[in-house]
């Protein structure tokens, strides 16, 4: 095997083991939060897998094509997440007074 090969895959499983142990250790509370900060990571892997598919080896096109796949749903979907999030800040409008028949008493 070649040894950049070997080294390279090293560090994809080393980054691998340490990002997940980072995300699994953050309070549930603040995964929502994290989610909108990570949209704009997404966004640069987006631009890069963009790149990647335009390239001219198949290879690079297949992978960068899964890649903007799998980016677009991410960014995607943290926006979605985080506008849920900042719906459950926004106060609720008040409710309208109910109308009264004339003379009787509102049930």
């Amino acid at each position: 095997m070649n040894t950049e090969w070997v080294f390279n895959l090293y560090v994809f499983v080393l980054a691998t083991f340490v990002g997940y142990q980072v995300i699994s250790r953050v309070p549930p509370l603040l995964h929502t939060p994290l989610m909108s900060g990570t949209n704009a990571i997404s966004g640069i892997s987006l631009v890069a897998s963009l790149i990647a598919a335009g390239s001219s080896h198949f290879l690079s096109q297949v992978l960068g094509f899964v890649a903007v796949t799998c980016a677009s749903i991410n960014v995607v979907g943290g926006f979605l997440i985080t506008d849920r999030m900042l719906r459950m800040f926004r106060r609720k409008p008040e409710p309208a007074a109910r109308p009264t028949l004339e003379g009787g008493k509102a049930s």
